[in-house]
């Protein structure tokens, strides 16, 4: 059994915390000086336990095992939402580290390593998932802005680092679960079988603006009050056609002209839905085409619906799962399956190599916020549940 130093991952979390900190959370957008400092940083980490670190033109950092022909991939991510937790992304980094020493520990030399993978922009100031995209060749170009920072910082002459099927044999992300289902389940271990799907959409109304003191309230075209009303449907409807797993947010309202004195002439409401099955996405992409039929017309106000984007749902390694189960038991830590709600990197990674996910309990569900928080315990459990699993499939190749 690897020879797991908990001590050591709480460490590396803590001095991944200093970079960027802000009260008890952190501030580590792509690209800013204190995600730069931190890749840094934990490069020089990698290189003192033996592995070879490269940061390349994306802002990726990788650390390979030197010698090793085959490999299983640990990673995550070290940037940050602007007003972030000290935990999201990094957890899976400071297992990743401890788990790769311990294996070059007791395996020098072997034909089979342990690489080490810190993810860009993970959480979308320039692009969602961006960093693991391009490791995987699902990058057709860069977004907006970000080739002149990346430059600036001196990435823009690194080649970027790609998958390599023949050496990357497996993906594991270790993460924070983000939501509240171990906490209340008792449970230390998630063992999670998929990502969610999700599908965004905006929804316009346009009405007519008229002056609010003169015009009657019943020959008002208003888009704000068929706008507040569509969105009450829509909780109704979803609630009636989404599965029991489905999530959905009506996010962000705009209206026009926004004075308090003009009946307003357009509205605008950006709203997401998320499940793992396709099939209650579709179900969900229909009812919302189906209210917006019902309310178009209604009160003189127009209704159009326009797609901003989608994701496909993603099942993780059934295998891979197994051993995250399995090394749990072996451990005595009760573990429960869960999908995923929150997009990760290991959604990326599924596509094009065997990938599994473990969770650990947030206290009170909290993250993308200062408060967010685990237990010492419960990191330290979910550190040596990770490394027997990817022991065994290292094991294996």
């Amino acid at each position: 059994m690897l020879n797991v130093n908990g001590d050591a991952v709480l460490a590396t979390l803590r001095t991944l915390a200093g970079f960027g900190a802000v009260g008890s959370g952190v501030c580590r957008p792509a690209l800013s000086p204190a995600d730069l400092a931190a890749r840094r940083w934990l490069a020089g980490e990698m290189e003192k336990i033996g592995l070879g670190a490269t940061i390349d033109a994306v802002g990726n950092l990788y650390g390979a095992a030197p010698g090793a022909g085959r490999s299983v991939l640990i990673g995550s991510h070290s940037d940050s939402v602007p007003t972030g937790g000290w935990l999201d992304g990094t957890l899976g980094l400071a297992y990743g580290l401890e788990i790769a020493r311990a294996w070059m520990e007791a395996h020098p030399g072997a034909p089979v390593g342990i690489d080490l993978i810190d993810f860009s922009d993970e959480e979308g100031r320039f692009l969602s998932c961006l960093g693991s995209r391009s490791f995987c060749g699902d990058l057709p170009g860069l977004p907006a802005g970000f080739a002149e920072e990346a430059a600036s910082a001196g990435l823009d002459t690194t080649p970027p680092i790609r998958l390599d099927p023949q050496r990357h044999r497996a993906f594991f992300e270790a993460h924070i679960e983000q939501g509240p289902r171990l906490e209340a389940a008792g449970l230390p271990i998630g063992v999670v079988t998929g990502i969610f799907g999700m599908r965004r959409y905006a929804v316009r109304f346009d009405g007519r603006a008229d002056h609010a003191g003169t015009t009657p309230i019943a020959l008002r075209r208003d888009a704000a009050r068929l706008l507040y009303r569509f969105a009450d449907a829509c909780h109704h409807r979803f609630r009636q056609t989404g599965s029991a797993d489905s999530v959905w947010n009506l996010g962000k309202v705009s209206l026009q002209p926004g004075a308090v004195n003009v009946v307003v002439e357009r509205g605008e409401l950006l709203l997401e839905f998320r499940d793992l099955d396709p099939v209650a996405l579709d179900g969900l992409s229909a009812a919302l085409a189906a209210l917006v039929g019902e309310f178009d017309g209604q009160e003189g106000v127009r209704v159009s619906l326009e797609e901003a984007g989608r994701l496909a749902p993603v099942s993780l390694d059934a295998t891979l799962q197994g051993l995250v189960a399995d090394a749990a038991d072996a451990r005595g830590a009760g573990s429960m399956p869960l999908p995923s709600g929150a997009i990760h990197d290991a959604m990326v990674l599924a596509r094009s190599v065997p990938t599994a996910m473990l969770f650990v309990p947030s206290i009170g569900g909290r993250s993308h916020t200062p408060v967010e928080d685990t237990r010492a315990d419960d990191i330290v459990l979910g550190a040596h549940v990770l490394a027997q699993a990817v022991f065994a499939c290292a094991e294996s190749l």
